[in-house]
């Protein structure tokens, strides 16, 4: 079975997962464990969630983020969800999680910075 998700590290600690295609019942555990694992195994300041190339998410996708996001949390690590299609940015505005996520657009690293102080759930 091919990965659903690709997980990196930039020079500045930040770590990005990135998912490809479906978030849903058939990968969900997938993307909580890899967001579990970027957490725990790189302690970054901040973990980026990219869904720039994700198609499609159903509420185990979303509860999917919601573990990840908890924690990451948990470890004092930062949590953004960049790159939504409209439709993501649809759903995750309608369930309140575009705030919750300190939903943000994809830009180059001053922008991510300077995005700092929006509210992250916490």
């Amino acid at each position: 079975m091919e990965t659903s998700i690709r997980t990196t590290l930039a020079d500045d600690g930040t770590v990005t997962v990135t998912v490809f295609g479906e978030i849903d019942f058939s990968n969900s555990d997938e993307v909580a464990q890899g967001l579990h694992d970027a957490v725990t195994d790189w302690s970054p300041p901040l973990l980026l969630v990219d869904l720039a190339d994700a198609a499609f998410i159903d509420s185990t996708g979303l509860g999917a983020l919601i573990e990840g996001y908890r924690t990451a949390t948990a470890h004092g690590v930062d949590f953004r969800v960049i790159n939504p299609s409209d439709t993501f940015r649809r759903v995750l505005t309608v369930t309140g999680l575009s705030d919750f996520f300190g939903l943000v657009d994809a830009g180059s690293a001053a922008d991510r910075d300077s995005d700092r102080s929006q509210a992250t759930g916490a």
